[in-house]
This record gives C-alpha cells, sequence and structure tokens, in this order.
C-alpha cells in the first residue's frame, strides 16, 4: 500500500515522539554504559539521592552533663562559689550564663567573655567542658536563679539555685545567753564565749578585738589567750584574760572575718563584787519597773 507525502510525514513524527531519547554526550565524556539504558538511568539517579542525604546528616545535639542533684547550690557569705556547666558535643554553639529576676533576664557572659557590670561575676572554663560561672565575695543579693543556655533552637536551659548562708556570731554567758555587759573584779580572770552558727564548713577564722587591737596573736599584755574549736555547724572560741586590770574595760568583739560579728562591754571594777552589783542592777531594775507600774495604775 503506498503512503501519500502528507501521511509519511506524519508517520514519521509519531516515531520520534515514541522513541527513547538517548541523552547527547559531548566529546571527551568519559561516560560509558555497560548495561541496559534503564537500569544506567535508575543507578544513577540512585547514587544522586545517596549524595544528598550524606550532605544533609546533622550533627549530634549538645547536652548537660550534670545531674539534678547540682541545680542547689548553697555559699557562705562573703565566699567564693562556681556554678559548674558541663556540656557534651557543644560543636559550633555557644554557652552563655543569665541570671533570672523574675521575668527578666540578665547576661552574664556569652562563650568565654563576661558581660556584667559586677566585676565579681566572670566565666571560669575548666578543660574539657566546664563552663563554670565565679561569683566572688558572694552576698545575700546573689541569691536566686542563674541559667546556663546553650545557642541551639530552642535553647537549652539549665537552671541553678543559689542559696545564701548568712553566719550568726554570738558572745554569751555561762547560761548560753547572749551577752551586752559583762562585770568582773580586778584581779580575776575575763572569759569570754563567742559562738558562731550556720557555718557548715567553717573556713575563717575567730578575731577577738578590744577595741581595735587584734588579741588572737597578743604578746604586748601578756596572759591573753584564744581558744577555739570546730563545732557541728559552726565554731566555740573562748577568750581568756589574766589578773584583768582597769585597763581591761572597754569594748569587746567577737568576728568571724568581716561577715559577722558581736559585741559585750567589759567594765573591770576596784573592790567590788561584780556578782552582788549585778544582783542589785537586777533589783534597781525591778524596783523601777513595779514603781512605774503602780505610778500607771493610780
Amino acid at each position: 500500500m503506498k503512503m501519500s507525502a502528507t501521511a509519511a510525514l506524519l508517520f514519521c513524527s509519531l516515531l520520534g515522539v515514541i522513541s527513547p531519547q538517548i541523552p547527547d554526550f559531548k566529546p571527551g565524556d568519559r561516560k560509558i554504559i555497560t548495561g541496559p539504558f534503564w537500569h544506567e538511568v535508575f543507578t544513577e539517579t540512585y547514587e544522586d539521592h545517596e549524595d544528598d542525604v550524606s550532605t544533609t546528616t546533622s550533627e549530634p545535639l549538645p547536652f548537660f552533663e550534670d545531674d539534678a542533684s547540682t541545680n542547689n547550690v548553697t555559699a557562705q557569705l562573703g565566699s567564693h562559689v562556681h556554678l559548674h556547666c558541663r556540656v557534651h558535643d557543644l560543636g559550633e554553639k555557644t554557652i552563655s550564663w543569665v541570671r533570672r529576676r523574675g521575668e527578666d533576664l540578665h547576661l552574664l557572659s556569652f562563650g568565654r567573655h563576661t558581660y556584667s557590670a559586677d566585676s565579681r561575676y566572670s566565666l571560669a572554663f575548666e578543660h574539657p567542658n566546664d563552663w563554670r560561672l565565679l561569683i566572688q565575695y558572694v552576698s545575700e543579693r546573689d541569691e536566686g536563679y542563674y541559667e546556663c543556655q546553650i545557642s541551639t533552637h530552642p535553647p537549652l536551659v539549665r537552671r541553678v539555685l543559689l542559696s545564701v548562708v548568712v553566719p550568726k556570731v554570738e558572745i554569751i554567758d555561762e547560761r548560753g545567753r547572749p551577752l551586752q555587759d559583762k562585770l568582773y573584779k580586778e584581779g580575776s580572770i575575763i572569759e569570754l564565749r563567742c559562738v558562731v552558727s550556720e557555718v557548715p564548713r567553717p573556713t575563717r577564722q575567730v578575731n577577738w578585738r578590744h577595741g581595735a587591737r587584734l588579741l588572737n596573736y597578743d604578746t604586748k599584755r601578756g596572759g591573753v589567750s584564744v581558744k577555739t574549736e570546730a563545732t557541728s555547724n559552726g565554731a566555740l572560741s573562748r577568750l581568756y584574760i589574766a589578773n584583768a586590770n582597769r585597763k581591761d574595760s572597754g569594748n569587746y568583739t567577737c568576728a568571724l572575718a568581716d561577715v559577722a560579728v558581736a559585741s559585750v562591754s567589759v567594765h573591770v571594777l576596784r573592790g567590788e563584787n561584780p556578782l552582788a552589783m549585778q544582783r542589785g542592777d537586777a533589783a534597781m531594775l525591778s524596783s523601777s519597773t513595779i514603781a512605774m507600774c503602780v505610778a500607771a495604775l493610780s
């Protein structure tokens, strides 16, 4: 059967549409097809997909090493304290410390740089992964929450609660009651007792002073001794002064460094019986109190 010229042209056009389009290779290409064409196309597509997956593999996320027990830190007033933040797999991320006060956050450090206007705060990194925040000369206003943050999206946050213990210092009598005044007879032995409490780990010396003069190592007067012993939550310190005289009268202080202090006024009397005078003062106080009450009722 003979085709017309128009039918032959249409037939050739259909063959061009239906037949597979073999990709053209330019001179110099090293591409070699060793198997069936469709197998080669499938293999190429699979390999390209695999390459895409490898280039988008994510790095391991950072994580905190410290457990929950280290989230609460207690420091003594006036001491130095480290708030720890140990981080693994930090990679290209950055560590920052912030102070939280209610809804407000105050930046303290970013990376290894400190941004706090308070010079007591600094970043004290310890190899290999501890981003420690150092607070020097801790005060009561330092109490509260601190956050160690990792710059992920969203940020990873570890909170630390800092509590500040304020030591208590008292000069007491034989019955354990606080003293404000103490009478001694001339020639007797002055004995004062100072109790330091609320100090779980005493690291400072207890100092005694008479006015501005330090008594712990006094050798000028003679007969002065200080004995201090640790207790379960602080210390007990005793001051002894032999052969008391009028010059030993005055103000005595017992201090735990510059953190806490207590004072007592000592009076050395010549010839009088201090115990009788103390009882007399109490009797006079009692009589005056009664007189005031009677006057108020009349």
